[in-house]
Parts: structure tokens; C-alpha cells; sequence
């Protein structure tokens, strides 16, 4: 009898720790981790279609920089600017096509800006003096708008992602609580 009340409470005390252990372990993922923040269509990343648009990416650059070999001056900066920005575009949209958060579109929307921005400014090293800062003071204000606009659209789809509305009712006193989710 002294045996099984024994094996009884050894054995309630494993089950126990157990359960405790793995409740643990799932409360405590890193920030950032998977676990805590699944990224949409994660299977994506790992798949044939995306490992070729990457090295299609890789391969384009390649090809556009090797365009820009024969050139010489500043037409081969504006060349390698425009290259380099069309890069990191395209590899802003790939992850924004994996991800699909309005994080991503942001991000794609800030490498537009600022690969604009840098071709622009690679276009106003042909000009002189005041038509030459005049040119880089409007590159900066065009990137400027285009990140205040990026910003704003990802600011207006989180705010649009959704609201929650519940009333609760009581014999006293009726009150309407509103939460809003922010991403």
C-alpha cells in the first residue's frame, strides 16, 4: 500500500512539472521570433519560386552594372545608381510579397524614395553652381514627400485594420468601450 501511494504521488509530481515546464516554454519566445509573430506565408521563403526571383534580382543587377562598365563620368554613377536602386527595390518588393504586411509595402515604398533620391542627386553632379544645389535641395524635397506619403499609407492601413466595439449593459448604467489595434 506504501508502495503505490508512493508510485501515485512520484508520478503525479512528474505530470505536474511537465505541464509546467511546457506552459513555460511557450510563454517565453523571444521577441521577434516566429513563434510570437508568424510571418505570413513562411513556407514562401523556403520555396523554388522565391530562391529563383532572388537570383533573378542578383542576376539583373549583374547585367545592369556590366551595362554600366562601357560608360565613363558621372553617366556611369547615374548608371550604377539606377542599378543599385532598381536592386534593392525589386528585393523590397520580393519580401513584401512574402510577408504581406503593411510593414513590407512600407519598406518598399521608403527603397522607391530612396533610390530616386540617389539617382537624382547622381543627375544634379552634371550641373554648376546654383543650378547644382537648387537641383540637389529638389531631390531631397521629392524624397522627402515620397516618405512622408509612405508613412502615411502605412499609417492609414493600420488604422483601418481594425476596431472593436462592445457595449456592456448593466441595470445602473450602460458603458461602450472602443479599443483600437495599432500595428
Amino acid at each position: 500500500m506504501r508502495m503505490t501511494t508512493l508510485y501515485a504521488a512520484l508520478s503525479g509530481a512528474f505530470l505536474l512539472g511537465a505541464a509546467a515546464l511546457s506552459s513555460a516554454q511557450t510563454n517565453q519566445a523571444p521577441a521577434g521570433s516566429t513563434i510570437t509573430n508568424p510571418v505570413k506565408n513562411a513556407s514562401t521563403a523556403m520555396s523554388k519560386d522565391y530562391r529563383a526571383d532572388k537570383d533573378r534580382i542578383e542576376a539583373d543587377f549583374k547585367a545592369d552594372k556590366a551595362k554600366c562598365k562601357s560608360m565613363s563620368g558621372n553617366a556611369k554613377d547615374v548608371c550604377m545608381a539606377e542599378a543599385k536602386g532598381k536592386e534593392k527595390v525589386a528585393k523590397a518588393q520580393l519580401e513584401a510579397d512574402r510577408k504581406g504586411t503593411p510593414h513590407a509595402q512600407y519598406e518598399v515604398a521608403k527603397a522607391k524614395a530612396e533610390a530616386d533620391y540617389d539617382v537624382a542627386k547622381e543627375k544634379c553632379d552634371d550641373q554648376k553652381g546654383a543650378d547644382k544645389s537648387s537641383c540637389k535641395k529638389q531631390a531631397k524635397a521629392d524624397k522627402e514627400k515620397a516618405m512622408a506619403e509612405a508613412k502615411s499609407l502605412r499609417s492609414n492601413v493600420a488604422s483601418t485594420k481594425s476596431t472593436t466595439t462592445t457595449t456592456t449593459t448593466t441595470p445602473s448604467a450602460t458603458t461602450t468601450t472602443t479599443t483600437k489595434k495599432t500595428y
